[in-house]
């Protein structure tokens, strides 16, 4: 049931984020005196609407999102009615006009920062205990160690096979739940100590290592296996080190921490920016995820960092409230904050029939048109939509195949969070 609820809950709440990048289109052109007939909620046949200062509002059949109607949008299209053209949209100033447009996706950056901000303040994140904090407690013991770094498409080291050599702390019997106290006469009081410790044990010697089990002190010698890993702190893996290694890995427990109203609005900007820096650098590799998208589709493995449709970030918001309740709410809204993130920034690509596309003609005419006056030559005026529209076409075609594959992918082999 709680999967049922997240799944609908998270496909609401990015109808209402869409519905509200519409309305911030709407509020901006009303506010710089441009004419907007009508707001809608939906798609298809009208269920209900109302007028209200020349604008009809109302709701359609098909909850997939929403839309504004601003006189003018195109001056090709005679739209405006005689008594309103200097309402119209494409009569203002491409400064209004660009500022209508970026209304959209700036709108979709305020909601992020607002429930960024709910997430971090009033729920609060659960965040792993930093490894110079907390006890050199094991949370799982490898059959293996994989001497090279040899990691699947999650990240995690390959499975053993029979030419690797058994870990050593499986060797000596420790257990998960172990808390180990020393390396040698090394003291290590927490899982930095021991980490440290290990890394800095010669190759091929053997050492005592000694452990708490329920209450009692105990002893057993390891010999490390030299494994290639990358160096303390690093974030990839471009650079491999020669590591000792016994085929452990250390539990860092998590702590709910939550930020003050005020701390969280600075947190709220903080982890925005971080969304954001993950967005470009996700849109940059969207190509080179295609083939592995297609490959999941027919059984392949699904990269859990492979791009999800609408389909598959609904699946997520489920999963979280399913697994984890009322303490998944803060990982919830930050979710939707990401996929909010990621909207503002996709709606900006300087391509038709994108804002950022819309943006870029407009100031393509504007810097053609002055080129033409400081010449001396006639006003050449707006694009003519047919110069565009093969690459409207082409540019549809290719995100809707993409997305396509995405929806596909995650009904078949969805990406899985827990």
């Amino acid at each position: 049931m709680a999967y049922v609820v997240g799944v609908v809950v998270f496909a609401l709440g990015l109808l209402f984020s869409v519905c509200l990048h519409e309305a911030g289109h709407m509020g901006v052109a009303k506010a710089l005196g441009m004419r907007v007939s009508r707001y809608f909620v939906g798609f298809g046949p009208t269920l209900w609407s109302f007028h209200r200062k020349g604008t009809e509002y109302g709701i359609k059949a098909i909850p997939a999102g929403g839309f504004v109607a601003i006189d003018g949008m195109s001056p090709h299209i005679l739209d405006v009615a005689p008594n309103d053209e200097q309402r119209a949209f494409w009569r203002a100033n491409p400064w209004k006009r660009t500022a209508v447009m970026l209304a959209g996706s700036v709108t979709h950056f305020l909601l992020a920062i607002v429930l960024l901000w709910l997430a971090l303040s009033a729920f609060g994140i659960q965040r792993s205990v930093p490894a110079a904090s907390a006890p050199a407690r094991l949370a799982s013991i490898a059959e293996c160690v994989v001497p090279g770094y040899e990691t699947v498409g999650s990240g995690a080291l390959r499975a053993c096979t029979a030419d690797d050599p058994r870990s050593p702390a499986a060797v000596a019997g420790l257990r998960e739940g172990d808390v180990i106290t020393a390396v040698g006469p090394t003291r290590t009081p927490t899982l930095a100590a021991f980490q440290d410790a290990m890394r800095r044990l010669p190759a091929g010697a053997t050492v005592d290592l000694t452990y708490e089990r329920d209450g009692a002190i105990r002893t057993a010698p390891v010999t490390p296996v030299v494994a290639q890993r990358p160096p303390a702190g690093a974030t990839d893996a471009a650079t491999l080190v020669a590591t000792p290694t016994l085929g452990v890995v250390g539990d860092l427990p998590t702590e709910l921490v939550r930020e003050g109203p005020i701390e969280g609005i600075g947190a709220a900007f903080r982890t925005a920016g971080d969304m954001v820096t993950a967005t470009f650098s996700s849109l940059a590799s969207i190509p080179s995820k295609v083939p592995a998208l297609v490959e999941a589709i027919f059984g392949g493995e699904r990269d859990p960092e492979s791009p999800v449709s609408v389909v598959g970030a609904s699946r997520a918001g489920g999963e979280i409230l399913d697994n984890q309740g009322a303490q998944g709410i803060a990982f919830f809204l930050a979710l939707l904050a990401g996929v909010n993130i990621f909207l503002g920034i996709f709606n900006l690509v300087p391509l038709p029939p994108l804002d950022g596309g819309h943006i870029a003609v407009m100031w393509f005419e504007r810097i053609r048109s002055r080129i033409a006056l400081a010449r001396g030559r006639p006003d050449p005026g707006f694009v003519h939509p047919e110069r565009i529209a093969p690459v409207i076409m082409v540019f549809i075609a290719v995100a809707g195949m993409f997305a396509l594959l995405a929806v596909v992918a995650d009904v078949v082999n969805p990406v899985r969070l827990f």
